[in-house]
């Protein structure tokens, strides 16, 4: 009886001191280094670059850099890509620029390798009709000139349909990223189109039902529009989701919670169940 009541004290102390411990951890743990670009054609970066902000920052232990061009145009790039090192201070980078016709390779070329060389991406929206040029709206071949980006997002797109409510289903339910999530329907939304899956690994698909302009008939289209991809030789986490044009969509709490998970996925900081990992959750709480 002794030696039983022994061994419960010895466990119960053991229990005890790893709580203590992983306790003092999350203290410890430093927030995640994100930076986010943002800035370019067709959407309202100036609300957006701050609602992504907040809204992940109330859902992960992360600190913000933001680098944010106001120019409007398909043109906008950022100084901060033109140093080899740029990405050196950050654990990861969220893309949600659209610079459609940035098309010099050397500049996109020095994006891509930090994404080679291991620092984790997640890619919003606009960012996968980035870097593009060539004969870009047809199939690119792995390896050629113009398939560098599309390959570190995984998949190719090139344009979208009419704003349509989107209905999303999830179709990996076990990967933590989406565990638990239930299926919905956005607001007035872009679909963009799948012009071929490279290494993606599809989580979300999307549908749309809508009407030809010409013709007037009823239509309907279906995407793959999350997803995960492995790039380069150091399988370096890829996040990325082609929803999230509008305001009211960016902001939506459903839409915040994928993409906060998808930025503690790529950074290793998300367990099997979707849970931030002790100290990464808001607040480091």
């Amino acid at each position: 009886m002794l030696i039983a009541s022994m061994n419960r004290l010895f466990l119960a102390a053991a229990i005890g001191l790893v709580a203590v411990s992983t306790a003092v951890r999350a203290q410890d743990v430093k927030p995640l280094r994100v930076l986010l670009v943002t800035g370019g054609c067709c959407h309202d970066y100036e609300k957006q670059h701050m609602i992504l902000g907040e809204g992940i920052s109330a859902r992960a232990n992360v600190e913000f850099t933001f680098a944010h061009n106001p120019d409007k145009t398909t043109k906008a790039t950022f100084d901060l890509y033109k140093n080899k090192d740029w990405a050196k201070p950050f654990d990861v980078v969220i893309h949600d620029e659209c610079s459609a016709d940035v098309t010099d390779p050397e500049y996109v070329g020095n994006i891509l390798a930090a994404h080679k060389n291991g620092t984790p991406a997640v890619n919003l929206h606009c960012a996968m009709h980035c870097y593009r040029w060539g004969n870009f709206k047809e199939p690119v071949k792995p390896g050629a000139d113009n398939a560098g980006w599309y390959e570190m997002l995984g998949l190719q797109s090139t344009g979208h349909g009419p704003q349509e409510p989107i209905a999303l289903t999830f179709v990996d339910k076990s990967h933590p990223v989406v565990k638990g999530m239930a299926d919905w329907t956005t607001i007035k939304e872009e679909l963009y189109n799948n012009i071929q899956i490279l290494t993606a690994h599809p989580l979300v698909r999307g549908k749309q039902s809508f009407k030809d302009k010409k013709t007037g008939e009823a239509k309907e289209a279906e995407t793959v529009v999350a997803w995960t991809n492995e790039y380069g030789p150091n399988k370096t986490p890829v996040f990325c989701t082609t929803v999230g044009h509008n305001n009211e969509t960016v902001s939506d709490a459903r839409y915040l919670d994928l993409v906060a998970r998808g930025v503690l996925w790529a950074a290793g900081k998300l367990d099997a169940e979707g849970k931030p990992l002790p100290g990464y959750g808001p607040k480091a709480k």
